[in-house]
């Protein structure tokens, strides 16, 4: 009998070769869940604004499971007792943090299923793998749900300073080109260590978690929330909406059978777990099943799914304003009544084509847990306090911004 060589690397564009670690991460990997991320991309639309925004939830988790190993290695030369097994299930949970996402990531992750975040579906994926895997999760799982009894190792998976964000970060800013969203993870991660059971950063790393935090609210701004992108996302959730709307009145779209299943049902978590068919369906979609749909209904009968879908595909994107203020309502009224004379839509049907709306931003949320720096004298002081460069406690405050969506 032929013996599967497990003993895998990948070569990443951003830190070089990654080694699979053992044979139930290659397990993992080559599953259809996990190869279903090379078919969602990580920026959803912003490819329409940075053409080189092209990487894939594969890319990124991957990226943040090599970091991870890296993070549990400085930890260990540091004195913390971390098993083989711990590191292991570490690993897998951040292997796997992203393996709920839909088609375009955040784009529609309210739009295919209501209700329910693509962490709550990630578990419920986890779950399902750790039966097919023997229950050789369930210490991943525990550390995924913030269970386990090294709390440290939770926030590694997921805290304002973890192995996620410092992937997506420095992904990101390679892939888009925009190099203000540059950070030095190595250094980051060189500065970890633990006080009562807490992830903490060296003293000397303070200036690095300072320009984390000013990185990513750069990106926030320029890249995920761009104007531009804002109005693809805007777009795209209506024509999905627009889609189901019409599925619902008993119309014909065609469909993959995992995509047409979702316009036709209404899910929620409670059917996804009574149902297993719902998870099946679910770990079909991707990308291509959304924009394959958009290419033929181009040429639907009806008139607002096609408009959309022909500015989708043609990257005839609708103008969008900004603003810190709300926007006024003589502003919206005006825009509606020009809407109304060109496109001859009735009340209910503006809404796929006028959007308004507010997006915000907190590159440092002071509701989560704190980033705390670590003094040579052991004393513990969150990163808002301790910051001498820079006001960290001015990045705390939300900005919100007002926008309005309608055709050029």
């Amino acid at each position: 009998m032929t013996v599967q060589n497990k003993k895998k690397i990948f070569n990443d564009p951003v830190y070089g070769f990654i080694t699979i670690p053992d044979d139930l991460h290659f397990d993992i990997i080559e599953h259809q869940y996990f190869q279903r991320l090379r078919r969602i991309k990580q920026l959803g639309m912003s490819h329409y604004v940075f053409p080189g925004a092209l990487h894939t939830r594969f890319h990124h988790s991957l990226g943040a499971m090599y970091l991870m190993q890296q993070a549990v290695q400085v930890l260990r030369s540091k004195g913390k007792i971390i098993t083989k097994e711990e590191g292991k299930a570490v690993s897998l949970a951040i292997l796997l943090h992203d393996i709920g996402h839909g088609p375009y990531s955040h784009t529609l992750e309210q739009s295919i299923v209501k209700g329910i975040s693509h962490e709550k579906l990630s578990m419920l994926i986890m779950k399902n793998l750790n039966q097919e895997h023997n229950s050789q999760l369930d210490e991943a799982i525990e550390i995924f749900c913030g269970r386990h009894p090294k709390n440290y190792l939770s926030n590694l998976v997921s805290s304002q300073l973890d192995m996620d964000r410092l992937d997506y970060l420095k992904r990101d800013s390679f892939f888009s080109g925009v190099s203000e969203g540059t950070i030095n993870a190595e250094r980051l991660i060189t500065m970890l260590d633990v006080v009562d059971n807490e992830l903490v950063i060296e003293a000397k790393g303070i200036y690095s978690v300072e320009n984390f935090i000013v990185a990513r609210r750069l990106m926030y701004w320029q890249v995920y929330l761009h104007k531009t992108v804002l109005s693809a996302e805007c777009m795209l959730m209506n024509i999905l909406r627009r889609a189901k709307y019409l599925a619902n009145q008993g119309v014909e779209l065609f469909a993959t059978p995992a995509l047409c299943y979702f316009l036709q049902h209404e899910i929620n978590y409670t059917d996804f777990e009574e149902n297993e068919m719902n998870l099946v369906y679910f770990t079909q979609l991707d990308d291509y099943d959304i924009f394959a749909a958009i290419k033929v209904w181009m040429e639907h009968k009806d008139n607002i799914l096609s408009y959309l879908c022909n500015c989708i595909v043609n990257r005839n994107l609708f103008k969008v304003e900004l603003s810190k203020e709300e926007i006024d309502p003589e502003r919206i009224a005006f825009i509606e009544k020009q809407i109304r004379s060109k496109f001859e839509v009735n009340d209910e049907e503006i809404s796929y084509l006028l959007y308004v709306g507010t997006t915000s931003n907190s590159a440092y949320d002071p509701n989560q847990p704190n980033i705390n720096i670590l003094y040579k004298d052991g004393t513990v002081q969150n990163i808002s306090d301790a910051a001498d460069q820079l006001n960290i406690s001015v990045l705390t405050t939300p900005v919100i911004k007002h926008y309005l969506c309608f055709p050029k």
